[in-house]
């Protein structure tokens, strides 16, 4: 390779790098202000968001729905788990016209980035998060960059599991980096996971 060729491609890994370095820059800037005016507008949660594949979650979202009723529920899971989903909030006086059901995700980052659009379109700025405990973690930091670049803050609660140790800090970083090739591609890179079958299935409501 000439040495031409060589300083080219310095050049171009250079800008490429100060590209990156400005993009994250703004947005771990413009996120936290995001979230700010998202908890101005709205100080106390507008809706729960129950993120799905276990059934404990979802008993716990309608019991703690009781104590919210003016609140809707969105659920984010696969369908084949639509059926027991709405068995469990109609066995728990849940009223079938206050959950959403949204069968877009495929995992944890879908969950929200499948569901992002919903909650701007109701001009919601502020929800209840619930998973399970040892999913917490991950939900969370996936939450602050998908829903904070939105606007949309969260109040995270939990739902014991005992026995389950809290996931990788790997995991949480892998999953972050996804979150952020979505905000400036509008790509999650889930379609690149093997293990991940694409569900074809649309948001319904019950």
């Amino acid at each position: 390779m000439s040495i031409l060729k060589k300083i080219q491609k310095s050049r171009l890994r250079l800008k490429v790098g100060l590209v990156v370095l400005i993009t994250l820059s703004g947005l771990f800037s413009i996120i936290p202000l995001k979230l700010a005016i998202a908890l101005h507008q709205a100080p106390e949660p507008e809706a729960i968001l129950v993120l799905g594949s276990a059934p404990s979650r979802m008993r716990f979202a309608a019991q703690f729905s009781h104590s919210h009723p003016t609140l809707e529920i969105w659920v984010s899971d696969y369908y084949s788990n639509f059926a027991a989903n709405q068995l469990i909030f109609r066995q728990n006086g849940v009223r079938d016209e206050q959950v959403h059901y949204n069968f877009y995700s495929t995992d944890t980052v879908t969950n929200f980035t499948s569901t992002v659009e919903d909650f701007m379109a109701q001009d919601i700025h502020h929800l209840y998060l619930i998973t399970s405990e040892y999913h917490m973690a991950r939900s969370r930091a996936i939450a602050t960059l998908v829903l904070g670049s939105r606007g949309i803050a969260i109040t995270p609660i939990s739902v014991s599991s005992k026995g389950r140790q809290p996931e990788s800090t790997l995991r949480i970083v892998r999953d972050c980096i996804r979150c952020l090739v979505w905000i400036v591609t509008g790509r999650t890179g889930a379609s690149f996971n093997p293990d991940i079958k694409v569900n074809n299935s649309n948001q319904i409501r019950a």
